[in-house]
């Protein structure tokens, strides 16, 4: 078995890996930091016995993407975590960052995503694992472009699991969505959070559990289950509001 996991070298994407190596999974490993990819990738084979390739790779330059499929043209399990966010005011933000974010977060995701599907279409067997965030389901104020990439991810998934089920496919597509986790995702987007960080180990542990029991949404953490729930019922403008202060919160002086 073999699984594909894009940005690899640190937080969540390192400790799937970690978590899909222990129980035998061979592995491709994507991230733009070579020397992080190697590191950790000798920890892996030096841990466990399975064969792990890296692939050192900016997935924000669309051809990478397709190069990335015709190099590795079958996997078993295709996890798109790669992505970072910012965080300011829309008129203040860096105009080339966010295009960059929305190349990552969200082309990327979508060119990987239809690409390995076919495949996995076609032999009837796959999963693909979309790391999402609690961004997803709710507006986001001073960091707009963040949660549009993230709200992207969890309707083009949501609206591939129901082609899947309406063609009885054996395919699987889920969706992560934590809160707050304790990664390197903090100071690239410039923010300090003043809420409980979930540990990273625990979320990929969670996710990797869920997503082999078939599980669609994976959500770490009762709060952050709760956060989703409740963001349904009440007005988005309202949302607009608590998450606009929470944010404002984030923001490095």
């Amino acid at each position: 078995m073999k699984a594909l996991i894009t940005g690899a070298s640190s937080g969540i994407g390192r400790d799937m890996a970690r978590n899909l190596a222990k129980k035998g999974y061979d592995l491709v490993l994507v991230a733009r930091d070579e020397i992080k990819l190697k590191d950790l990738a000798k920890e892996l084979e030096q841990k466990n016995t399975v064969k792990i390739e890296i692939i050192s790779m900016d997935l924000s330059i669309e051809e990478n993407c397709k190069e990335l499929h015709k190099c590795v043209p079958d996997v078993d399990i295709l996890i798109n975590n790669a992505g970072f966010g910012d965080c300011g005011n829309f008129t203040k933000t860096d105009l080339n960052k966010e295009l960059s974010m929305i190349k990552t977060n969200i082309v990327a995701y979508h060119i990987l995503t239809k690409l390995y599907l076919v495949d996995m279409k076609a032999k009837n067997s796959g999963k693909i694992l979309n790391v999402a965030s609690i961004a997803g389901f709710m507006p986001g104020p001073l960091m707009a472009t963040y949660y549009s990439t993230k709200s992207y991810v969890v309707r083009l998934s949501e609206s591939i699991r129901e082609e899947l089920k309406k063609e009885k496919s054996d395919v699987q597509i889920s969706i992560l969505c934590p809160g707050p986790v304790r990664t390197n995702f903090n100071k690239v987007a410039n923010v300090k959070f003043h809420m409980r960080e979930a540990d990273s180990q625990s979320v990929a542990d969670f996710a990797i559990k869920k997503l082999l029991k078939g599980k669609f949404y994976i959500v770490p953490g009762l709060d952050v289950k709760l956060a989703i729930f409740f963001s349904h019922f009440i007005p988005s403008s309202f949302v607009a509001k608590i998450t606009y202060m929470v944010q404002k919160r984030k923001l490095e002086k």
